[in-house]
């Protein structure tokens, strides 16, 4: 069995410069590049769980999710878990459902079960979050809402509205239906549609009607049979790819034809959507770029390093099938 004594003895230096590589502490760059190829070339696994012990860290995270039936959570969860294996980390993952006293909860649990930091996929941080934040003293990172005093991981979503409004006029449109969700999640139900409107009315003549609905492809779905029929817009937009799915099916059933009769569009780029078709154009978000950024900025917290306040991310309109010209 490979110890760290062997890898110092290969490297021609001090235990203690091992110790502080794989620490992550102050190395000189040759010679960490040094004690990389031996580690690799000896398969040497450190023993997480001793230096845990000394360290008084327990290598783990918590992250709490909004509800388990999201693919974009999922998308974003294969990132994390997959930079966390690979930089040692275990991670607890919690599910709020979307409940702001489940997630307040979910804070407090993580804490007393000793993890290092925590990654929060948050709908809207109110004051009583910020107290349960506060009270905890751990690093902790939201992602997907923009916070004052909180480290954040966010998506350009006002970009995206103006990006999916430009190409619905692009091609000559001038009513739109466009299914929101509450305000109370800023980021989509606010800078995504925000974004939308602010472009749409820099055109003349153009008429918008805007319908609140629900994440779930359910609700959506009940709230898309009633507001397509009679519809008199030739273009609607889902404020996700899943409300955009939900009016694809609810479309097909009420004998409307896609993009023919009606152009559809969402937020999200899921992967799963390479699969359906008519192939539904949409914004491409980098969901699991942001998992993977999350760990390595929670990291930085944890060895209290400085993070910027907010990182923001670029996503990109992808054109396919259920849009065309008028």
């Amino acid at each position: 069995m490979v110890t760290i004594n062997d890898i110092a003895k290969e490297a021609g230096v001090a235990k203690s410069t091992v110790s502080r590589y794989l620490n992550n502490g102050s190395v000189s760059p040759r010679t960490k590049q040094k004690i990389d190829e031996i580690v690799k070339k000896r398969g040497y696994k450190p023993n997480t769980f001793a230096r845990s012990l000394k360290a008084q860290k327990t290598n783990m995270i918590g992250v709490i999710i909004p509800r388990l039936d999201s693919p974009s959570t999922n998308e974003v969860l294969s990132g994390i878990d997959s930079s966390a294996h690979e930089k040692g980390y275990q991670l607890i993952i919690t599910n709020a459902n979307q409940e702001k006293e489940r997630e307040i909860e979910d804070i407090y649990t993580l804490a007393k079960q000793k993890v290092d930091g925590i990654i929060f996929l948050a709908k809207e941080i109110t004051a009583e979050h910020q107290i349960a934040i506060n009270d905890i003293k751990l690093p902790f990172l939201v992602l997907g809402q923009q916070t004052d005093n909180i480290p954040s991981i966010v998506h350009d979503d006002y970009g995206a509205g103006k990006k999916i409004a430009r190409h619905a006029l692009e091609l000559g449109h001038k009513e739109f239906l466009y299914f929101t969700v509450s305000k109370e999640d800023k980021a989509v139900g606010q800078d995504r549609y925000n974004g939308f409107m602010d472009e749409i009315n820099k055109a003349t003549d153009t008429v918008i009607q805007a319908v609140e609905t629900s994440f779930t492809m359910r609700e959506a779905y009940k709230t898309a049979i009633k507001e397509l029929q009679g519809l008199e817009a030739s273009f609607v937009i889902g404020a996700t790819d899943t409300i955009a799915l939900a009016v694809l099916k609810a479309a097909a059933e009420l004998g409307l034809s896609v993009p023919e009769d009606v152009s559809v569009a969402g937020y999200g780029g899921y992967n799963l959507l390479s699969f359906m078709t008519p192939a539904l154009t949409t914004i491409k978000y980098p969901y699991y770029t942001i998992g993977d950024m999350a760990i390595a900025t929670i990291e930085k917290m944890i060895l209290k390093e400085t993070v910027p306040q907010t990182q923001t991310l670029s996503n990109e309109l992808i054109i396919k099938e259920t849009t065309q010209s008028i």
